[in-house]
C-alpha cells in the first residue's frame, strides 16, 4: 500500500509516453534516420528538465521523504565508458525499437514480443553484474 503512489505515477508516465508517441517504433525509426525532430524534442526537454532539477536539488538542499539531505555522488570521469556504454545502449535501442522504460509500456499495451526484449535486457544486466569487476571502469 505504501508504494501505490509510485505505481500511479508509473501508470501516468506510461500514458504520457504512449500519447506522445514516444514508444512508437516508427517515431524511434524516424529519429535514428534523422527524419523527424519529434523524439529529439522529447529527449532534449527531458535533459533540460533533469539538468534544472539536479541544479535545484543541489542549490536548495532538498531533503528526501525521510528528511535526509539528498547527496548526489560525483561520477567518475572517463570518456571511453560513456562512448562504449552509450553505443551499446543505442544499438540495443535501435535493434529492439525501444529503450528500457518503453519496453514495459509496450508490453503493457499488448506488444507481447517485448517480453523477449525484456528477457534479453534482464539477461544482459545479469551478465554485466557478473563481469562488472573484470571490466575496465
Amino acid at each position: 500500500m505504501k508504494f501505490i503512489k509510485f505505481l500511479l505515477v508509473g501508470i501516468f508516465f506510461g500514458i504520457v509516453l504512449v500519447k506522445s508517441e514516444a514508444v512508437s517504433w516508427y517515431r524511434i525509426y524516424e529519429m535514428f534516420k534523422f527524419q523527424s525532430f519529434h523524439m529529439y524534442g522529447i529527449i532534449g526537454s527531458a535533459v533540460i528538465l533533469g539538468t534544472i532539477s539536479i541544479w535545484a536539488i543541489k542549490k536548495l538542499k532538498v531533503k528526501s521523504t525521510e528528511g535526509k539531505e539528498i547527496y548526489l555522488q560525483p561520477k567518475e570521469k572517463s570518456i571511453i565508458r560513456y562512448i562504449l556504454g552509450g553505443s551499446i545502449f543505442g544499438l540495443g535501442w535501435a535493434l529492439a525499437g525501444a529503450c528500457p522504460g518503453p519496453m514495459y509500456i509496450l508490453f503493457g499495451t499488448g506488444v507481447y514480443s517485448m517480453l523477449i526484449v525484456i528477457a534479453a535486457a534482464v539477461l544482459g544486466t545479469f551478465i554485466y553484474g557478473i563481469m562488472k569487476n573484470k571490466l575496465p571502469h
